[in-house]
C-alpha cells in the first residue's frame, strides 16, 4: 500500500480518507518479538560501506517484562518510591488533554488553559510537544495512542504541501494538526499546519527527526517490530532522510536551517547550523539506521547514513565543542589563514568572543556551542541540543561528563529556581533589537530568550541517568515539585533564575505535565532509558582531547 499525493494546499484536510485507509494498520495486534541486536547497538564500523552483511549474533533488542534495551540497571529502589501527590494530578491533566479522531486517541493538545482569552494554536497537537506525552504513555504501558499518532502524522506527510505557490519537500512532517468535529454530519477532519500558519512561515525541521526518534522509542518499548517494518513507515523514513541527505553546495555535514525551525520557533539568531537541529539530526540518523530494512531501497540509505554519521560526529566533536582549553585556544587564534593546514578553519575572530563566556566557563566542564559557521560562533548554551547530544552519544562519554560538570558548576545560572534554562545567557538591549527584531515575547530572561522551561526536565533527567548522575536529576525534580502544581503547570518561567511564571505562559501546558511524569518514571525505573537513549559507538573516538575536564 503506497501513499498517494493529493493536490491540496498545505492546510491539509482529511475527512473520508477515501484515497487510502490505515485502519488495517491501526487494528494490527501488537506482538512482542525477540529480534537480533539492532543497528543502533552495533558499532558503525561494522556497518561501514561494503561490510554490511548478515544480522548474526546480535543481542535482543527487546527484553520481555518491560526493559527498554539500554544496559542501565533497573532501579533497586523501584518499589521504595512513594508517589508524590503531584503525580496523580499530572496524569489526570495529561489524560484531559487527549485528542480523539474517529474514536481513537491520536495525540495531546499543547495546552488546556481555559483561563486564557486567546487559544491561538495551543489547541493543536504539535509533533515536538507530543514526544514527552508519548514517552509517558509508553512507560505506563499504553502504547496505542503512540501508534495512532505515528500513523496519522505519517498519513499527513504523504500529502502534497504548498505555501503560497511554493511546494514543500515530500518528506516534510507537519508542525501540528487539529481535529475538527462536525456534530451534524458526525465526521472528524484532520487539519495540518506545515508552516504556512506558523510565526514567520517557517517549516519545522525537527518534526521529522522527532517522528523517527519516537518510532524507535515505540519499537523499543513494545517489541512491536511490525509497525516500523511496514512499507508505509519505511517510505516515511526514506522521505525524511531524502530531504536531509540530498547533495548540494554544502561543505559541512551539518544541516543549514532558518531561524524558528525547531523548539525555538521565533527569531532568536539560531539560523545557520543550530546545535538543536544537528543533535536531533544525528539521533534520527542513528534511529533510522536501527529501523531501516535492508531491502533494495533501504540498503542505499543505510550506506548514506553511515557516511553522514561519521562525518557529522567528527565535525560536531571537533568544531562545536567548547571547554576551558578550547576557549583559550580560540582566544589566541590567528585569522585570515589560507590553506588546508589552517587551525582557525572557520576564521572566527577572537574579538567576537563575548565577555560573559570567559566568566561562565569553569575549569572543569564544557558544552556544545549553539552554532558554528564561517566567521561566526554562537557561544550560547542551549539545553535541548546538549541533552540530545548526550542521549544520542554524539557526545563522547568524556564530553557528556563535562556537560554534567558544567551544569553542577553553573547551577544558579542554568537551573536556578526552576529547571531548565532553554538557553543562556539572554540577549538584551541593542543586541536584542537586532537579533529578535524587537520581539515583545522574547524579551530578556523570558520565553525563548533565557526563559526556564519545565518540559526540559525529562531531557535533563535522561541525560543525568545516562551519565550516572541521578542526584542532579533528583535535585532538579525537587525544585519543580515545589512550584509546578501550585502554579498550574505553566509553559515557562521568566527571570534570571526562573522565579516568575512567564509573562505570556499558558497554564496546564501539556508538555510541562508530561515532562515531569517522564522525569519521575525515568528516575524510579532507569531501564526506561533504553527507549530514548543510544549506546556509544565504540569506534567513534573523539578527534582530540582538549582539556583535563574530559578525563577528570
Amino acid at each position: 500500500m503506497e501513499y498517494g499525493l493529493r493536490k491540496v494546499s498545505s492546510h491539509c484536510s482529511i475527512s473520508e480518507m477515501d484515497d487510502y485507509d490505515l485502519s488495517k494498520l491501526l487494528e494490527k495486534p501488537r506482538i512482542n518479538i525477540e529480534r537480533k541486536r539492532s543497528f543502533d547497538e552495533r558499532s558503525l564500523s561494522e556497518l561501514s560501506i561494503g561490510l554490511v552483511r548478515g544480522l548474526d549474533n546480535y543481542e535482543p533488542a527487546y527484553w520481555p517484562g518491560g526493559r527498554s534495551g539500554l544496559n542501565s540497571p533497573a532501579s533497586s529502589a523501584r518499589n521504595s518510591f512513594e508517589p508524590h501527590p503531584m503525580v496523580a494530578d499530572a496524569w489526570e491533566a495529561l489524560r484531559r488533554s487527549l485528542v480523539f479522531y474517529r474514536g481513537q486517541p491520536v495525540g495531546t493538545i499543547a495546552a488546556y488553559d481555559h483561563a486564557s482569552e486567546e487559544v491561538l494554536n495551543y489547541d493543536q497537537v504539535f509533533v515536538r510537544d507530543f514526544v514527552p506525552s508519548a514517552l509517558a504513555f509508553l512507560m505506563n504501558g499504553e502504547p496505542d495512542i503512540v501508534k495512532n499518532f505515528l500513523l496519522r502524522t505519517l498519513q499527513l506527510q504523504g500529502w502534497e504541501k504548498k505555501i503560497d505557490r511554493f511546494k514543500l519537500g515530500e518528506g516534510a512532517m507537519p508542525a501540528s494538526f487539529k481535529v475538527l468535529h462536525d456534530p451534524v454530519r458526525k465526521t472528524d477532519t484532520l487539519v495540518a499546519d506545515f508552516g504556512e500558519s506558523a510565526i514567520g512561515r517557517v517549516a519545522p525541521v525537527d518534526s521529522g527527526f522527532w517522528w523517527i526518534i519516537l518510532l524507535r522509542a515505540y519499537t523499543k518499548s513494545t517489541g512491536d517490530l511490525t509497525l516500523a517494518e511496514t512499507p508505509e513507515c519505511q517510505k516515511g523514513m526514506r522521505l525524511i532522510l531524502t530531504l536531509c541527505l540530498s547533495e548540494g553546495f554544502d561543505t559541512f555535514p551539518t544541516l543549514l536551517c532558518a531561524d524558528g525551525c525547531s523548539m525555538i520557533d521565533r527569531r532568536m539568531g539560531v539560523y545557520g547550523y543550530p546545535i538543536e537541529i544537528q543533535a536531533l539530526f544525528f539521533m534520527a540518523l542513528r534511529c533510522a539506521l536501527a529501523l531501516m530494512k535492508h531491502d533494495a531501497e533501504g540498503k542505499e540509505f543505510v550506506e548514506r547514513i553511515v557516511k553522514r554519521l561519521h562525518a557529522l560526529s567528527y565535525h560536531m566533536r571537533s568544531y562545536f565543542w567548547l571547554d576551558f582549553q578550547q576557549l583559550n585556544d580560540i582566544y589566541r587564534y590567528k585569522t585570515e589563514e589560507y590553506s588546508h593546514t589552517a587551525v582557525n578553519k572557520f576564521n572566527v575572530m577572537p574579538d567576537s568572543i563575548p565577555e560573559w563566556v570567559f566568566e561562565f566557563m569553569p575549569t572543569r566542564g564544557g558544552f556544545f556551542v549553539g552554532n558554528v559557521s564561517p566567521a561566526r560562533m554562537d557561544f550560547r548554551w542551549f539545553a535541548l541540543g546538549n541533552c540530545i547530544a548526550i542521549l544520542s552519544s554524539l557526545a563522547t562519554p568524556e564530553q557528556a561528563a563535562a556537560v554534567m560538570d558544567l551544569i553542577e558548576e553553573r547551577w544558579e545560572e542554568l537551573v536556578g529556581e526552576m529547571p531548565l534554562k532553554i538557553c543562556y545567557p539572554a540577549i538584551e538591549s541593542h543586541e536584542w533589537r537586532i537579533v529578535t527584531g524587537c520581539d515583545p515575547k522574547n524579551t530578556r530572561w523570558s520565553y525563548h530568550n533565557g526563559g526556564s522551561w519545565p518540559v526540559l526536565l525529562w531531557l535533563l533527567t535522561a541525560a543525568c541517568i545516562k551519565t550516572g548522575r541521578p542526584q542532579i536529576a533528583r535535585r532538579a525534580i525537587d525544585l519543580a515539585e515545589s512550584r509546578l502544581l501550585k502554579d498550574g503547570w505553566p509553559e515557562y518561567y521568566d527571570g534570571k533564575i526562573g522565579r516568575y511564571v512567564g509573562k505570556q505562559a499558558r497554564k496546564y501546558q501539556t508538555w510541562s505535565i508530561a515532562g515531569y511524569l517522564v522525569a519521575k518514571m525515568l528516575l524510579e525505573d532507569p531501564s526506561h532509558l533504553g527507549m530514548i537513549a543510544l549506546e556509544e559507538d565504540k569506534q567513534m573516538k573523539p578527534v582530540i582531547k582538549r582539556s583535563s575536564s574530559w578525563t577528570c
